[in-house]
């Protein structure tokens, strides 16, 4: 009953926190001091063609009643319609966003397979050289800009070594799989197309790394931090006098309680994914959200942006929820109040 309550309190959260997005980002899209009519017509445009541009749009009705209108939109599932594809926005997130999950999965992945156990080695071996070198590992990852190691791959598996290809989600020779959710290496593996799946994990396999690096030195440092603080509670001495293997204690006692810190840092780590996609997929020439949304603010396209901005919200408010839930699941003693 406890958690029924906790879930229902947080999902009005999430829709308090979808409202104050749309405010934000609504009024900033009026701020700006840019016209996106001119951006999407040019500067030889006529007046009856700005005219009818505005009308179509509704941008010739006051902010306030656009706001109103835009709101209404919401509610029915209407994100508006972009002004440089001239389609509704909702079709291009269900376009783009697909794209983006997979290269972010793929990135939290390499985080978590690399991570933990980084940071369960960097604790177990407190001030010895493998501590040492994740510690290394931890602070490079966190300073280098993810731009910039996205070139530096690409110079060696690609122009250098020729293993592995620069960008894009699929050979050009080779055609997309059927789609059914969107994510090439789902769809491949559902419709049995193995050259499709071939080449799309090929493809993810360095925009994945370089999105999914800084985040794996994140997690390693917390991950460390945390077992740290366990392996010194009692509890783990008492289980260890019974005779109990060490790997045992790590990973049936030690583990559980210094995973709860640590599902936090990964919960904001799936926020800043989405959020790094936009220079991965950049880099990449990926075709997701990222690159649609950097387009489409290159070229004031508001409603585009601001649909992105809403959806990213959505997303990291419900992956924050899933860390609670997940902090529930690993300690039953937490009361979520």
């Amino acid at each position: 009953m406890i958690l029924l309550n906790y879930l229902f309190r947080r999902l009005l959260g999430i829709v308090g926190v979808m409202l104050g997005v749309s405010v934000i980002t609504f009024a900033i899209s009026h701020v700006v001091p840019a016209d996106p009519v001119l951006a999407a017509l040019g500067d030889k445009a006529t007046q009856d063609q700005i005219v009818a541009f505005r009308a179509a749009y509704g941008l010739d009705k006051p902010v306030p009643v656009q706001y109103v209108v835009y709101l209404n939109g919401l509610l029915h599932g209407d994100l508006g319609r972009s002004i440089r594809t001239r389609r509704p926005v909702l079709d291009d997130l269900r376009d783009f966003f697909p794209a983006t999950v997979e290269l972010t999965l793929a990135a939290l992945l390499v985080s978590l397979l690399i991570g933990i156990p980084a940071g369960i080695w960097s604790a177990r071996t407190r001030n010895h050289l493998p501590d040492y070198l994740v510690r290394t590992f931890s602070i490079i990852g966190g300073a280098l800009p993810i731009f910039w190691l996205g070139l530096i791959v690409i110079g060696l598996f690609y122009y250098r070594l020729n293993w592995l290809p620069a960008g894009g989600r699929i050979d050009q020779f080779i055609a997309p799989p059927t789609r059914i959710t969107g994510l090439y290496t789902v769809d491949s593996l559902l419709t049995h197309n193995m050259p499709a799946l071939g080449s799309s994990l090929e493809h993810l396999i360095l925009p994945g790394f370089v999105l999914g690096y800084y985040s794996t030195a994140v997690i390693a440092r917390m991950m460390r931090s945390s077992m740290l603080e366990v392996l010194m509670q009692d509890y783990l001495l008492t289980a260890r006098s019974k005779g109990l293997r060490e790997s045992t204690v790590i990973l049936r006692h030690a583990l559980r309680n210094a995973m709860i810190p640590t599902m936090t840092i990964i919960g904001v780590t799936f926020g800043s994914l989405l959020s790094g996609a936009v220079l991965t997929e950049t880099v990449f020439d990926w075709s997701g959200l990222g690159r649609y949304a950097t387009q489409s603010a290159i070229n004031l396209d508001f409603p585009a942006v601001m649909g992105v901005t809403l959806l990213a919200a959505i997303i990291y408010a419900l992956a924050n929820l899933l860390v609670d839930l997940g902090y529930f699941a690993l300690d039953p003693r937490i009361q979520h109040g």
